[in-house]
This record gives structure tokens, C-alpha cells and sequence, in this order.
């Protein structure tokens, strides 16, 4: 019975041992992003293993993008609590998040000891410029999915201008976006589903919140201003990380950067790539830049208490939300409302995902920005006078690599690192 902690035998061997493994295995493989964790996963649950069917498998995938937060990570939970309850779900989800989790940690203490050494800077250059080709590639998927329609398209160029133009906060983007869909997007008629009881849902609540606010209750109370700060935003951030992570660093950026001063804009570009290049959930990207703002304000001790507390808040709300609400799959489903909200949101999130996409062009391209404010309007646009030739020519190379000739996105950034490297060398 799903979620009972009772597991049917599976196909190829014991149920924990096989469970511990496939999980293990998921989490040690899941590069290249949603789409290829969530493709490994339906060819070892579904294909090879039989523990969710087809329609099981789509239906969980679509409340898990319900959901706030990186839905592979919370669809890999999920699995596991319909395998083996609430254990079940925490040892599916930890595995696929803590082998990327450990590697991202080792790299944000490599980067934060030798970063700033020219040869290092030399082949972040090429791994910046292909992370531009990188968000737009990721741009154009998400627009092919989620634009079925003109609301959809006129909610994304909304979100663009609202984000971009007007410098609107994201989760006020997300919120509007979500209620637009709601109440203007095509809905399909509702199915008859009745509600279904769960009486453990205000305790696992409870646990779950308790959980997720003590670190940084006890931060709070012992003086630490810092790591509360750094617990209270991301536990933000975890709240409104709709549609991925390329529409959360949009934020993330605007606030880290611009607003704390946590990093600079080099360093946040530099986060992103070494963050693209490890398995588990791109979100892990907050864990790096966790560790350069703590490591920036009182050394590596400080750097991993904050990694801790930004790994802690990022993915307990994601075990809530599963072990919550797993139990109303069948009747989310079956909502007309939610669904078209969803779709307001998946419309939005490609209008940030452009201001993420032009946001890195503008600073790996030009060496100079100019700041233009009129009114209710603030943009930052490049001076064109300060063009960079050289991470443009390895954009366009490494864009072409991944949307015509569809190479490993991992090969992709090595080539385009061993290009800014190249580069530096001879000129």
C-alpha cells in the first residue's frame, strides 16, 4: 500500500538492498538538469523496475512541479515513499541529493582557496561564457513546453518586463503569474475525486516546520546574525522556487549580489558553472554560494556553517511538501484550477529565465554595464563599446554543441574551459 512502509519484492532482488542501490545510483548519475534525472529516473521505476506505472509516473511528475523546489529531487522522494513510507522517501531523496551536494561543497573550498590564480580565472571564462549558451538552451526547452498559447506567451513577456524593466521581486512575479492563470488560462473540466482523509497532516506539518525553523531559531538566539540571515532567506527562496532553478537564480542574483552584497557578479557566474557540471539538483547552486559569503565574512568555518544551514532550508521544506501532501496526488490531479495555475506560472518562469539569460550575456560579453533608470524603470544594458570577442565566440560554440549537435552538457563545459584557457594562453 503506498506510503505504508510495505514493499511488494522487486524484480531483481531484495526490496531495500535493490532500493538503496537504485536510489544511490540515481543520485551518483543525475547530470544534465531536471529533464535527464527525471528521464533516468522513469527508465529505472517505471521500465526496468515496475514500482510506479506510466500513469503513476506522469501523475506524480506533475504534483511534484506543483510543488515549490526541485521537483527530480521531490518525484526521487516520492518514489521512495510510496516504496517505503516516510524512511523510504528520506532515504530516496537524501541519496540523490547528497552525492552532488558533497562534490559542490569540495569545489566552493577549491574555489574559495584558488579562484582568484589567473590560470583558474582563465578557464572559468570559457565555463562563464558557456553557461550563457547553457540558460539559453534551457530558454528555449522551457518555452516549447510551457507557451501552448497566447495567455501563456503574453503572461511570459509580463514576467520579462515586470523582472527585467521594473525590477519586481520574483515571488511577487510568481504569485501574480500563478493567479492570472488561475483565473484567465484554459481549464479542463474537473473530474469527480473526492478528498481524501489524512489525519496525520497537521502532525507531519508540525514536525516538519519545527524541524525546518530550528536551526535557524537557535542561530537567532545564540547571536549569530549572519547564519540566521543566510537560514531566513533561503528558507525564502525554497518557498518560491517555481519552475527550476534557472528561475530562482534570477532572484537569487538580484538579491545576493545587488541587494547583501554576499558575492560579486563574477563569482555568482563562476557559482553557477562549477554548479552545472556535479549530479543532484542545480538548486545546489545555494549551497556554493552559501559557502563563498560565509568563507567571505569569517573564513572556511563560517563558509560550511552557512552551506549547512542553506542545505538544511532548501531541502527539509521539500520533504514536507512530499510527505504532506503525497497523499492527495489522485485529487490534485484531478483540480482544473491548480492546473491552470501552474501554467500561469510555467508561462512566467520563461520570461525569467530570458532576464537570467540576458543578464549573463550583458556581464560575460562586455567588460562595462551602464546603469539607465527613468521612472519606475531600472535596467542594466551593456556599453557596446566594450565587447568581448572571445566568450562570445565560445557561447555561440557551445550553444551549438548542445542544441544541434546535442552533446553532454559536462563535455561541453570542460571544452569551453579548456577554450578560455587556450585563449588566455595566446593572447
Amino acid at each position: 500500500m503506498p506510503g505504508s512502509g510495505q514493499t511488494e519484492p522487486d524484480r531483481q532482488g531484495g526490496a531495500e538492498e535493490t532500493g538503496l542501490r537504485v536510489f544511490g545510483r540515481i543520485g551518483l548519475l543525475s547530470f544534465g538538469g531536471p529533464a535527464g534525472q527525471i528521464a533516468l529516473m522513469h527508465r529505472e521505476l517505471v521500465e526496468r523496475r515496475g514500482w510506479l506505472s506510466e500513469a503513476e509516473y506522469l501523475r506524480a511528475l506533475a504534483f511534484c512541479m506543483l510543488l515549490p523546489g526541485p521537483e527530480a529531487m521531490q518525484l526521487a522522494t516520492y518514489a521512495g515513499w510510496r516504496r517505503g513510507g516516510v524512511a523510504g522517501g528520506l532515504v530516496a531523496g537524501g541519496l540523490f541529493v547528497l552525492p552532488g551536494a558533497a562534490v559542490v561543497l569540495l569545489l566552493a573550498a577549491l574555489y574559495a582557496a584558488f579562484g582568484h590564480l589567473p590560470a583558474v580565472s582563465a578557464l572559468f571564462l570559457g565555463i562563464k561564457a558557456a553557461v550563457v549558451a547553457i540558460v539559453v538552451e534551457a530558454l528555449v526547452r522551457v518555452a516549447h513546453r510551457a507557451l501552448g498559447g497566447s495567455g501563456q506567451r503574453l503572461i511570459a513577456v509580463a514576467a520579462f518586463v515586470a523582472i527585467f524593466v521594473l525590477s519586481l521581486p520574483y515571488p511577487l512575479v510568481v504569485l501574480a503569474a500563478g493567479l492570472a492563470g488561475a483565473l484567465a488560462l484554459p481549464r479542463h473540466p474537473a473530474l469527480p475525486a473526492p478528498l481524501p482523509a489524512n489525519p496525520r497532516l497537521a502532525a507531519t506539518l508540525a514536525a516538519g516546520l519545527a524541524l525546518w525553523w530550528a536551526p535557524v531559531a537557535l542561530a537567532a538566539a545564540a547571536g549569530r546574525s549572519f547564519l540566521a540571515d543566510v537560514g531566513l532567506y533561503f528558507s525564502q527562496l525554497a518557498v518560491v522556487t517555481f519552475g527550476g532553478a534557472y528561475a530562482a537564480l534570477a532572484y537569487m542574483t538580484q538579491t545576493t549580489v545587488h541587494d547583501f552584497g554576499w558575492l560579486t557578479t563574477a563569482q555568482m557566474l563562476d557559482a553557477l558553472g562549477l554548479a552545472e557540471t556535479t549530479p543532484g539538483p542545480l538548486i545546489l547552486v545555494t549551497e556554493f554560494v552559501a559557502f563563498l559569503a560565509g568563507d567571505g565574512r569569517g573564513g572556511a568555518g563560517l563558509g560550511l556553517a552557512a552551506a549547512a544551514m542553506t542545505l538544511w532550508v532548501t531541502f527539509v521544506p521539500c520533504f514536507l511538501w512530499v510527505f504532506a501532501f503525497a497523499p492527495y496526488i489522485e485529487w490534485i490531479a484531478t483540480r482544473p484550477r491548480l492546473g491552470a495555475a501552474l501554467s500561469g506560472v510555467g508561462a512566467a518562469v520563461v520570461g525569467v529565465i530570458g532576464t537570467l539569460a540576458l543578464w549573463f550575456a550583458t556581464h560575460v560579453f562586455f567588460a562595462a554595464t551602464v546603469p539607465v533608470t527613468a521612472g519606475p524603470f531600472a535596467m542594466v544594458l551593456p556599453d557596446p563599446a566594450s565587447l568581448q570577442p572571445a566568450p562570445a565566440l565560445i557561447a555561440l560554440g557551445a550553444g551549438w554543441l548542445l542544441l544541434f549537435r546535442r552533446w553532454n552538457l559536462v563535455a561541453v563545459l570542460l571544452l569551453a574551459a579548456f577554450a578560455g584557457g587556450g585563449i588566455a594562453a595566446i593572447g
